[in-house]
């Protein structure tokens, strides 16, 4: 008889499958990403009907299959009941389950993305820092676990730590003052830019959202991060068109 496993995740993605399944995607922190199966979870009456919805969180309990799994039962953690009760944070939450599912895979470790995505959910939940912030930041931490993120502690054409006032959208990296006419179509800086990506790049999870930033520098996060998603990812998340509506 097959081992039924406990995993730790969250339900990043539902869809209907025949008249009362669903067919469920989870971030996990043991096995990354994996598809299960939960069957009659649809039917008005069934004790998993609440535990397969898209963010919820905690220990869910699975029977290997040889392309999937069958889901038997969950403990549920967390909920995140208020995004259902807020359109915007629920866009941004459901771009930030999508923007998971793209770099998660199947038995690679899942606990640093898992844990990033959990803290996100929980700030949008919280509504302290804007939401814009909320995704840049959030979105430049996953490609720092991915390990490849825009260069911001050296300057990308000489090397040198000191005076990066501008940003090569061609290299993505900064560049040092002494370099800045080496270049065409260098972006300035606002002074807190860098600091802020740095912080970003360099800090644990449990601190990535302890800031605010004013206009201007989430004006060049959004111009570096948006640049940089154009170079490294090859669709469109479908989750952005909710975002942009609003």
């Amino acid at each position: 008889m097959t081992e039924q496993l406990k995993l730790t995740g969250m339900v990043i993605s539902a869809m209907p499958v025949g008249e009362y399944d669903k067919r469920l995607v989870l971030l996990t922190t043991e096995r990354g990403k994996i598809t299960a199966f939960s069957r009659g979870s649809r039917r008005p009456k069934s004790p998993m009907l609440a535990a397969t919805e898209p963010f919820v969180f905690g220990d869910f309990f699975l029977i290997p299959g040889r392309d999937a799994y069958t889901l038997v039962g969950a403990e549920v953690s967390n909920y995140f009941m208020e995004l259902r009760e807020d359109l915007e944070a629920a866009c941004y939450g459901f771009y930030f389950l999508e923007f998971a599912s793209y770099f998660a895979r199947e038995n690679i470790d899942g606990t640093q993305l898992l844990k990033l995505l959990y803290q996100t959910l929980r700030v949008l939940c919280r509504k302290i820092i804007d939401f814009r912030l909320v995704r840049r930041i959030y979105e430049l931490k996953v490609f720092v676990f991915e390990g490849e993120y825009p260069q911001c502690f050296s300057c990308c054409l000489c090397g040198s730590g000191e005076n990066l006032t501008r940003f090569s959208f061609l290299r993505s990296g900064v560049v040092c003052e002494k370099c800045q006419g080496k270049e065409h179509g260098l972006k300035k800086l606002h002074p807190s830019t860098l600091y802020t990506m740095q912080y970003i790049i360099s800090s644990p999870v449990e601190k990535l959202y302890s800031f605010t930033v004013s206009p201007e520098v989430l004006q060049d996060l959004e111009n570096v991060m948006e640049h940089f998603i154009r170079l490294h990812i090859d669709r469109k998340f479908k989750s952005l068109d909710m975002l942009e509506l609003l």
